[in-house]
């Protein structure tokens, strides 16, 4: 199964961050040699009958690697894909966020979360297991990663809907 995993806080090449060649070689570790890296955020594409097996093992092994522990959260690109599909691209994509978490799927409509989304100012626009999509009502602020981490009491990831929107459009056909 093809796969796209999310490293928190990763910007490759920074001091302080897992590089590139960690990351590459840390799912090679896991048992993924042929992994590709999309941007430089930690975003990575993977093969796995067991990516959990694998996103574990990669884990550890980038520790080890690089010095630098970092969560890593996974989803089936064929999810990604549907998702992408179900929402389409938003006339201004830039406000939206997706992001991977390890809560379940989060209640939109739950008091708890109407409120933290009304301080964040920011909407949860559909939810899944372990997914969500966020809209920010103020450009260029990424609520998010913290609204889920609160919502959840785990941690999260996100990246911009026009990162997710161009992955899809490299990755997501068949021929991808």
């Amino acid at each position: 199964m093809r796969c796209v995993a999310f490293m928190r806080n990763v910007n490759q090449g920074q001091r302080g961050h897992p590089s590139t060649v960690d990351i590459v070689a840390g799912f090679a570790d896991a048992g993924c040699p042929d992994v590709q890296t999309f941007q430089s955020n930690g975003t990575i594409l993977f093969d796995s009958d067991d990516p959990a097996e694998v996103v574990e093992g990669a884990e550890e092994a980038i520790a080890v690697r690089s010095g630098h522990e970092r969560d890593i959260l996974w989803i089936a690109l064929a999810d990604l894909v549907a998702i992408v599909d179900e929402h389409g691209a938003p006339h201004d994509s830039r406000g939206y966020e997706f992001t991977l978490h390890r809560g379940g799927t989060v209640d939109n409509r739950a008091s708890d979360a109407i409120s933290l989304m009304t301080r964040a100012r920011c909407e949860i626009v559909d939810a899944g297991p372990g997914w969500a999509l966020v809209r920010n009502d103020v450009d260029g602020q990424g609520n998010a990663t913290p609204v889920l981490e609160r919502l959840t009491g785990d941690r999260a990831t996100s990246r911009g809907l026009p990162t997710i929107l161009r992955l899809v459009a490299r990755f997501g056909s068949p021929a991808g």
